[in-house]
């Protein structure tokens, strides 16, 4: 469950009655991507003929330049998630950070699903002992790829959510 019950109107896009604007949807959307794509590799060393998650960050970077569908894109991301049901660990939550980043075509909240899951990947891959230090090292870095314009609002809702994102985004 990355996603609350009442969402923050600034993280909902204009066109349907929140306040973020069409080019912080996409940014959004390139970020979410850059996280999925760090952890990447523990899925494609597990799976590397399976290019449904690589595909949904091409997907999310697509849509974020205007050449694809939002409806496309979601189901994109979706397939990736489906790459992951049957998985464990790092490899499982490297397609949901995916497949999560796809879907912030269709509702941008899904940014902190990508960044979480990330977070996920990075501490299941650790060695025992290490997973916190792992994480906060992942949460960091993400934290050094937000766009400048977004920062102050995507660290207010990693606050606001980190309770339903498993608790990654505090020390």
């Amino acid at each position: 469950m990355i996603l609350p019950a009442v969402h923050d109107p600034r993280l909902v896009s204009i066109r349907r009655g929140g306040t973020l604007t069409e080019t912080d949807h996409r940014l959004l959307a390139v970020w979410a991507a850059t996280c999925a794509e760090h952890v990447l590799p523990l899925f494609e060393e597990a799976n590397g003929r399976d290019t449904r998650p690589r595909d949904a960050i091409e997907a999310a970077r697509t849509w974020a330049r205007g050449q694809a569908k939002m409806m496309d894109t979601r189901a994109i991301g979706g397939h990736a998630m489906g790459a992951a049901r049957p998985l464990r660990g790092a490899a499982r939550f490297a397609a949901y950070a995916a497949g999560q980043a796809a879907c912030v075509a269709h509702v941008p909240e899904h940014d902190l699903g990508a960044a979480a899951y990330a977070i996920k990947a990075v501490q299941a891959a650790a060695p025992r002992g290490n997973e916190k230090e792992a994480g906060r090292a992942e949460r960091d870095w993400q934290r050094r790829q937000i766009p400048g314009s977004l920062y102050d609002l995507v660290l207010e809702d990693q606050t606001r959510r980190n309770d339903i994102c498993w608790s990654v985004f505090n020390d």
